[in-house]
């Protein structure tokens, strides 16, 4: 008979705990790069693995960048 439930995955933590507090760095692009997608829309915590403390992290951070022009906000950018 198989299991009622399936086994239930460990999440794996993208952002590094190495971290201090849990801090993610907004200078960090190619940190901030990988949890966005291709057209520059920041990738949700259910597709990322992030926790919902992380996540909030990294938008926030993925966020200053793109307000001081470190990331763009669309993949549009260019393209006139």
């Amino acid at each position: 008979m198989p299991p009622r439930f399936p086994a239930r995955r460990r999440r794996i933590q993208p952002v590094s705990s190495e971290a201090v507090d849990g801090y993610v760095d907004y200078k960090d692009l190619e940190t901030l790069r990988a949890f966005l997608a291709e057209s520059g829309r920041i990738i949700p915590a259910r597709l990322s693995g992030l926790n919902s403390r992380q996540q909030r992290d990294v938008s926030r951070a993925v966020k200053r960048a793109r307000y001081l022009a470190l990331l763009p906000y669309t993949d549009r950018h260019g393209r006139f």
